[in-house]
């Protein structure tokens, strides 16, 4: 492996510097509302039941994951930096919006503007942190990324408080928010800057998006990796968006308290996670191009029993621990899918590559959403519903060790 000068390092950690703030504003735009459930349904009573509120957070993630390829494909085809600053300054801008609405409907159309607009940042902005990175920092860098992510659902947690402040309110949050990526997304634009463009005759292997589709879904390791990515995720969306509500019933807390220990716990958890993850994947590559796998499949292994425990919980206690244990496999596990992906597709394809992967795995997430609301109307078991999310991602761990990384793309 060729070594790159010290302008080619500064610059690929720097990109990760500047998307730092973008990645926790991606998630706490999104976050935010599920700690507000209770105070956003008061203020507008045309929500009325779970199975409405629970349409609504999977309206959102239909949006995102339909349009999560064709994000992907533009910023593989065209130029990332654009790509991850218009979906920045666009979804801020109906972030604001949202702290205007005033019915359901309102709400499903700010949620559906968020899903479009939000669908083309991640996908474009791993891809361009795996480009700049080598295999000797790509787990780290992309485990840096995902770390500010968790920070975002962290902050979004907190949302429950604002929107039980008298002088502040729930629209005071997205207002902010809003404000606050709307201006950032002027000087991003300035400072980000592409990788270096992939040769012609790459491009031309993927000038269309049937070329590059085709080529992906005939990658038997491609298909196991959307797999993999998608069963875990079932669990993963009812966490971030139906804990907070789970916690408050069960334990009869206060909707901060919440949406704080909801979030804080597995959140942390998995910060310190994808930190000792990306760096034990880094590591474990010098040796074994399949080390990260291997601590993929052992993030998986903690997820499967601490998503058991959440649902079997009896004491808040209980449940913070059982979160805890869910935060550091979701780090081994979250910070480790793109570096995975980019041993088993070219680097043309890798954005495309996580778009579908987005678009499996968070169409199945928006329908465990409104399942999970419409399994709360008919009072069926927590325990039932966690214990299937357990076999899910014990299913799991079997697909992610049958993936065959490439030789000639590890680097």
């Amino acid at each position: 492996m060729p070594m790159r000068p010290p302008s080619f390092e500064r610059t690929a950690w720097l990109t990760v510097i500047l998307l730092l703030p973008v990645a926790l504003l991606n998630y706490l735009d999104r976050q935010m509302l599920a700690s507000m459930k209770y105070s956003v349904m008061a203020d507008v009573p045309s929500i009325a039941t779970d199975t409405n509120w629970g349409l609504m957070l999977g309206q959102f993630k239909w949006v995102y994951a339909f349009l999560s390829p064709i994000g992907g494909y533009i910023a593989d085809r065209f130029s990332r930096r654009l790509t991850i600053c218009a979906s920045l300054f666009v979804w801020s801008a109906v972030t604001w919006w949202t702290g205007h609405i005033n019915n359901y409907d309102e709400l499903l159309h700010a949620r559906s503007l968020m899903g479009i607009s939000e669908a083309f940042y991640i996908p474009a902005a791993l891809a361009l942190i795996a480009e700049l990175h080598t295999g000797r920092t790509r787990s780290r860098a992309v485990g840096l990324h995902q770390m500010a992510i968790y920070c975002g659902v962290i902050a979004g947690g907190f949302g429950g408080y604002v929107a039980d402040a008298p002088d502040l309110g729930w629209r005071s949050g997205f207002n902010a928010c809003g404000v606050l990526g709307m201006l950032y997304a002027l000087p991003l634009l300035l400072a980000l800057r592409d990788a270096p463009r992939p040769d012609e005759e790459a491009n031309r292997k993927t000038a269309t998006p049937l070329r590059a589709a085709g080529e992906l879904l005939s990658n038997p390791s491609f298909i196991l990796l959307v797999l993999y990515f998608t069963l875990p995720a079932l669990a993963g969306w009812v966490v971030r968006d139906w804990m907070p509500a789970i916690l408050k019933e069960r334990f009869g807390i206060g909707q901060g308290r919440a949406g704080v220990t909801a979030t804080v716990y597995w959140q942390v958890a998995a910060i310190f996670g994808s930190l000792v993850g990306g760096w034990l994947a880094d590591r474990l590559m010098r040796s074994n191009e399949r080390g990260r796998i291997y601590v993929s499949a052992v993030g998986m292994i903690l997820i499967a029993p601490a998503i058991f425990g959440v649902g079997y919980a009896g004491t808040l206690t209980f449940a913070a621990a059982a979160l805890i244990v869910f935060g550091i496999g979701w780090g081994f596990f979250d910070g480790n899918n793109m570096p995975i992906l980019a041993q088993i597709v070219r680097p043309e394809l890798r954005a495309t590559g996580y778009g579908i992967m987005n678009l499996v795995s968070i169409s199945c997430g928006g329908l465990a959403d409104w399942g999970f609301g419409w399994l709360r109307d008919r009072h069926v078991p927590l325990s039932l519903v966690f214990g299937l999310f357990a076999a899910a991602a014990l299913v799991s761990v079997a697909l992610v060790l049958l993936i065959r990384p490439k030789r000639e793309t590890v680097r």
